[in-house]
């Protein structure tokens, strides 16, 4: 006796999948001018981050880093740490494709950015928007990194600029979500003060709201930062070129040895990110608190 139909769901709906595909490709070719013209600009400012970075002398960065670590910690240890954890990049040999990794995450970080923080504000001051807006930002946030190559590559090929956009799609979400939490936890007592000595919404927000919200949108920014730095390898497979394409010729190559170094030059640069950016944000907390 065949009880298959016991364990198969008995409908289904045969998707035409290639009309789909079809017909985002010839969007894609249709308006080619329009993404063309993205590429060329988010190329340009990957390449101009890069220039930067390229031209900082070493001791200058590796000093940098002891400064922040210094100023965010209060501890002269964490400077020497951050500073030696950096050099140890330098001594792998990974020096330039750090800086090239570096270039695509803070350009995915700073897009992401000009485009979070505004929707963000946005969501906090409008419940009808936000619950638009959420079943999104869910789909967003869950929906698998590998899903958001494919429409990046259609529509602006292989590159860096590509990689900045599925980096943006994919780090934008948490500064969104806690931009519009920490201006939503104000407290309505500041708030209404504001609104009695004749504040605008504008003053509302950029005098009262933002300062008063500013460390839960500096937790935002910092997780922004870690989801882009998570994409490094991901977005190697896509022409980005830095630290993660070396770890996908490793893989490729099956070489255990330039894999693990690779990786953990990945694994130095986000704990840097991590710290420096961590120690602002309490630097930020604590004057807050005052």
């Amino acid at each position: 006796m065949n009880v298959d139909w016991l364990f198969d769901f008995p409908y289904r709906i045969k998707l035409n999948t290639d009309a789909i595909d079809k017909a985002v490709r010839g969007f894609a070719a249709a308006y080619s001018a329009f993404f063309d013209g993205i590429k060329m600009t988010l190329t340009s400012f990957v390449g101009a981050i890069n220039w930067v970075l390229s031209h900082v002398p070493w001791f200058i960065l590796v000093a940098l880093v002891f400064f922040l670590g210094y100023k965010g910690h209060k501890k002269v240890r964490s400077g020497i740490l951050y500073s030696i954890l950096l050099c140890i990049i330098g001594i792998f040999g990974l020096w330039s494709l750090m800086n090239l990794t570096l270039s695509i995450v803070l350009a995915g970080v700073i897009v992401a950015l000009l485009f979070g923080l505004p929707i963000g504000v946005l969501l906090s001051n409008s419940e009808h928007a936000n619950r638009l807006i959420r079943p999104l930002l869910d789909m967003m946030q869950t929906m698998p990194v590998f899903v958001y190559l494919i429409p990046a590559v259609i529509f602006f090929g292989m590159g860096s600029a590509s990689a900045v956009i599925a980096t943006v799609i994919y780090a934008m979400v948490p500064v969104i979500r806690l931009t519009s939490l920490g201006i939503r936890q104000v407290n309505t007592e500041v708030v209404e003060a504001a609104r009695s000595f004749g504040s605008t919404k504008l003053q509302l927000l950029f005098k009262v709201q933002v300062p008063q919200a500013l460390p839960t949108i500096m937790a935002g920014v910092n997780q922004t930062l870690m989801m882009a730095m998570s994409m490094v390898v991901t977005c190697s497979m896509i022409g980005a070129r830095g630290l993660g394409n070396e770890v996908l010729i490793a893989v490729n190559r099956i070489e255990i040895s330039r894999g693990f170094i690779a990786g953990s030059a990945v694994v130095i640069l986000a704990i840097l990110l991590d710290r420096l950016t961590q120690g602002w944000f309490s630097e930020k907390k604590k004057e807050g608190g005052e």
